[in-house]
């Protein structure tokens, strides 16, 4: 079974395309793409559940259409609409410092503050607004870049330094 954990959002399937059995994915990072994976993750009825790719082309800068294995009609791919899209933490590249991510990719990683110590690890990322905020737990908090000291990729960890009192809040 695949954990929450393992993951991070990409996207969501908005709408079917065609008659074969192609759905429209709105993406927010198209690391599918430069992983060259063969499947995506898909939440069906609260499960996390992988989709091989038959083909896949972009239409957008946020916009792909897939064709999934065993979704040959429109009306079998109707079933996936609306079901958010996840890739796995296991399966995304290496990034190098210039690299672009999205802050959802830090799902699973863990907060490390330089006085208080660990934190817990980030369950959700709230993008919905413009001030970002990773959920640890019962604290909120904010993904400031200027408060992260170090990333560590490999081992899933963020080190910030977070300004006094904002873990008394």
């Amino acid at each position: 079974m695949i954990k929450d954990a393992e993951v991070y959002k990409i996207g969501t399937i908005t709408r079917t395309h065609g008659v074969k059995g192609e759905v429209s994915l709105s993406f927010t990072d198209d690391v599918w793409d430069r992983a060259d994976a063969d499947y995506l993750i898909l939440r069906i009825d609260g499960i996390l559940v992988p989709f091989f790719m038959e083909e896949y082309r972009f239409r957008s800068d946020t916009t792909a259409l897939i064709k999934f294995q065993d979704y040959d009609s429109a009306e079998a791919a109707k079933e996936l609409c609306g079901c958010d899209v996840y890739f796995p933490h296991s399966l995304t590249p290496a990034l190098e410092a210039d690299d672009d991510y999205t802050w959802r990719y830090f799902t699973g990683f863990r907060i490390v503050d330089e006085k208080a110590g660990d934190l817990g690890e980030i369950t959700y990322v709230d993008d919905s607004t413009q001030n970002i905020l990773f959920h640890v737990g019962e604290r909120l908090i904010p993904a400031v870049e200027s408060f992260i000291s170090h990333i560590d990729h490999q081992a899933r960890i963020i080190t910030m330094q977070l300004p006094e009192g904002l873990l008394d809040l």
